[in-house]
């Protein structure tokens, strides 16, 4: 009986966590707000009864694939560690990354999740703040240490400042009026800003290389 129940328990967590990985790839592919649970589980071809058994309606699956996404995300961070020895590199590379993904690899995913979706997305960003925080802070003051960072700038500033800038262009339509290209808007605040905080050896650093220090649209 015992042995019995187990295989129930392990089949019942194995669907559950199809389900999740499946309906996360419909809304990285499709987007939010219009798909239906029909939709989302269709290539699984499951009944939707089926998944109301795990999940009590869209936004706590929706829950789910942003913990399963934003960890994968972590683990992508970790990974575009491993390729710069250069912090400042590495700092620059994270916010180009991020907003090559919120506009350009899955941009109706990320504007459904910030404009429809925000509070869900900062309540499991905030499970997961503690470590992506302590990874950031690690990374400017190994810039500061290597004098590619000035030291006199306080590092929550930083961080918070960064952040600022990011959400305005992912949350708001604030530069809308402008009517440039969102790597453009992310030049002339992300890029400025990073370019901001660095010292001359930094400067150095970014000229020698543009290719990883520009809001490039185009770039491949």
């Amino acid at each position: 009986m015992e042995n019995l129940n187990v295989k129930i328990f392990s089949m019942l967590y194995f669907m559950r966590e199809n389900i999740v990985s499946s309906s996360l790839q419909q809304f990285l592919i499709h987007g939010i707000r219009k798909m239906t649970i029909q939709q989302i589980i269709h290539p699984l071809g499951l009944s939707t009864k089926t998944v109301y058994k795990h999940f009590a309606n869209k936004e706590a699956l929706l829950e789910e694939c942003l913990i399963l996404h934003y960890s994968g995300m972590f683990l992508k961070m970790k990974d575009l560690e491993m390729n710069y020895s250069s912090p400042l590199l590495l700092l620059f590379q994270l916010h180009i990354k991020g907003i090559e993904l919120d506009f350009k690899v899955n941009p109706v995913f990320y504007y459904d999740l910030n404009h429809y979706y925000p509070d869900l997305q900062d309540n499991v960003m905030r499970s997961g703040a503690q470590e992506a925080q302590h990874f950031m802070v690690n990374i400017i003051e190994k810039g500061k240490n290597q004098h590619y960072i000035r030291s006199e700038i306080s590092t929550t500033v930083i961080l918070e400042t960064l952040g600022l800038l990011y959400r305005s262009l992912t949350r708001t339509n604030t530069f809308d009026k402008f009517n440039v290209s969102v790597f453009e808007l992310a030049e002339n605040t992300l890029g400025v800003y990073l370019r901001g905080i660095c010292t001359e050896k930094g400067l150095i650093e970014i000229n020698n290389h543009k290719n990883l220090t520009t809001f490039n649209e185009n770039k491949t």
